[in-house]
């Protein structure tokens, strides 16, 4: 790994040229918790929380972040985002989340799935927050990459069930 900052050019800032990069087929995912307290598993299992449905809002506030990192993350790259996909399902532990974003282009996508993630999170708590303060979001964190110079990367403790977006295989490919 190259110890020369690449986000900064005489101790400012920058963004960085990748002009002179390929243009390849680029995926991340990632995922995150929302880890719910009784009274809040009761509310989503239930459909009785306040404002509505909170696993839905959260999908498309998600896929939203995906396209709209650029805006939030200061040194990212604004990129022509050719797939998201977001999913939030209740598990024993919580809310899990997992989003998968995919482009054509000349940088990564990982930030893009991380915001998803983060931005659905933030928007079940929103949801939530009526019947329980105590929601708490954690796990954040990238699962699987491909394309681009640096290569693949998938997570150590992915389950051999889970195929690399995250996703459960089907029962015949297990």
């Amino acid at each position: 790994m190259s110890t020369k900052l690449t986000h900064f050019r005489s101790g400012q800032p920058q963004m960085v040229d990748v002009s002179q990069k390929a243009v390849t087929v680029r995926e991340a995912t990632a995922e995150g918790w929302v880890r719910l307290p009784p009274e809040a598993r009761a509310a989503l299992e239930s459909g009785t929380t306040p404002k509505g449905d909170p696993l839905t809002v959260a999908r498309l506030a998600g896929i939203q972040a995906a396209k709209r990192t650029a805006d939030l993350v200061l040194l990212c790259h604004p990129l022509p985002i050719t797939g998201s996909r977001v999913d939030l399902t209740l598990e024993p532990q919580g809310v899990r989340i997992v989003a998968t974003v995919r482009t054509g282009g000349q940088t990564g996508v990982e930030m893009e799935a991380l915001t998803a993630v983060s931005v659905a999170a933030l928007n079940v708590y929103d949801m939530l927050k009526a019947v329980s303060k105590a929601v708490q979001i954690d796990g954040i964190r990238l699962l699987h990459k491909s394309g681009g110079k640096s290569g693949d990367y998938r997570v150590d403790d992915l389950p051999s069930a889970v195929t690399e977006s995250g996703h459960e295989k089907p029962s015949a490919e297990k």
